[in-house]
């Protein structure tokens, strides 16, 4: 499902949904961005930021989406949310349950006549879910992003994990971990889809972890 936005001289944004994904392209005038977004990562409950409604992360309470509301119309705008949302749930949903170190396979609203109300941005934080850590989950993970994203672009994320293997009850730690998780920005996708385990840390629901 795709949806192309476009603004008289400020350029168009198209966010397509591809399996587990959200491809985004943003044109302006002057350049060209892209880049994907892992559904896994997103908090299906959408805020209002006029002119724009934003998708955060789960974890971080920062916009990884910014759709222009209303656009092109009420009608394309609602069902695409609609189904965005519908999406980010059933993927989430679907690697929860996955043992750290396992790879996800890749993979309706109501219609309003206007743009729907969305809550203000939530205010709470990640904290400790209140079960131990196990270390083999958390080398588990280390392994895996390791072997499968770029070191260099999350090493600050690797030491925070490195640490709290070592000494799992250090409160230090966790916050560690929690603050390289939020500077990943967009990254934070991949991060889960070959780390499940780190969203149970960040997590108040460990999903029966």
């Amino acid at each position: 499902m795709k949806l192309v936005q476009k603004q008289f001289l400020k350029g168009s944004r198209e966010f397509e949904i591809v399996d587990d994904t959200v491809n985004v392209r943003i044109r302006t005038p002057f350049k060209e961005e892209k880049m994907t977004v892992v559904l896994t990562v997103l908090n299906p409950e959408p805020v209002v930021n006029k002119p724009f409604l934003e998708f955060h992360s789960r974890v971080k309470c920062g916009p990884l989406l910014s759709l222009v509301l209303d656009k092109p119309d009420t009608e394309t705008f609602n069902a695409f949310v609609n189904e965005l949302k519908q999406r980010a749930r059933e993927e989430y949903n679907a690697f929860a349950g996955l043992k750290a170190g396992s790879r996800p396979e890749r993979l309706a609203g109501n219609v309003y006549e206007e743009p729907p109300n969305f809550d203000e941005p939530a205010k709470n934080q990640p904290g400790k879910t209140g079960k131990p850590v196990s270390i083999a989950n958390v080398d588990s993970a280390i392994q895996m992003l390791k072997q499968h994203l770029d070191v260099e672009e999350i090493t600050p994320l690797l030491t925070a994990l490195e640490a709290l293997r070592e000494d799992p009850e250090n409160e230090s730690c966790f916050d560690q971990l929690v603050k390289s998780f939020d500077d990943l920005g967009p990254r934070q996708g991949a991060v889960l889809t070959y780390a499940p385990y780190v969203s149970v840390l960040l997590s108040d629901d460990p999903f029966g972890y």
